[in-house]
């Protein structure tokens, strides 16, 4: 059984759409806030398809580039700390999560994958295996203290395979 949830009931047609168009069967599309199923903690595999600031968009549309700032970085952080956290405490021991942003950002993506480890003891991050062009994941930025375990995440940028910009991390909890 697969659980399909979004916030925002105006992306609920196409969530539908999308996983019909992928042959998912077995699904329930539910409308709640993302932390709605945090306290369950019985979950196999949980996607947390985080909303972000898109800078990986703007080769698609320049109203991405239009719309990024700092700020928005940093409400979107803010948001993706709470979401992260609750996919996590979703999942059942033994369980893994993944956790994608379509931006560039370092605050979006390493640096929230570093703060859960270090928040979570039983959080362990699992190698991606892809056969696509990848860059490095940064590891070092001015005084941010960024865990080394995030060599094993998957930044891809737009020019490298023609596509959008992407982050993945696949996080296991022990």
């Amino acid at each position: 059984l697969l659980i399909a949830n979004d916030s925002s009931g105006k992306r609920l047609s196409a969530l539908g759409i999308n996983l019909t168009r992928c042959g998912v069967h077995n699904t329930i599309i539910t409308l709640q806030q993302g932390n709605y199923y945090r306290k369950i903690q019985q979950f196999d595999k949980v996607l947390v398809d985080a909303p972000c600031s898109a800078s990986g968009t703007i080769r698609r549309s320049l109203k991405a580039l239009s719309m990024w700032s700092p700020g928005l970085v940093r409400k979107m952080a803010s948001i993706q700390k709470q979401l992260i956290q609750a996919g996590f405490m979703a999942l059942k021991p033994g369980g893994t999560m993944v956790y994608s942003t379509c931006t560039q950002e370092l605050e979006e993506n390493e640096a929230m994958v570093s703060y859960l480890l270090s928040k979570y003891e039983d959080a362990k991050l699992e190698e991606i295996k892809l056969d696509i062009k990848r860059s490095k994941p940064i590891t070092k930025f001015e005084n941010l203290e960024i865990s080394p375990e995030v060599k094993k995440c998957l930044r891809i940028y737009p020019q490298d395979n023609d596509t959008e910009g992407f982050f993945i991390a696949k996080i296991k909890k022990l």
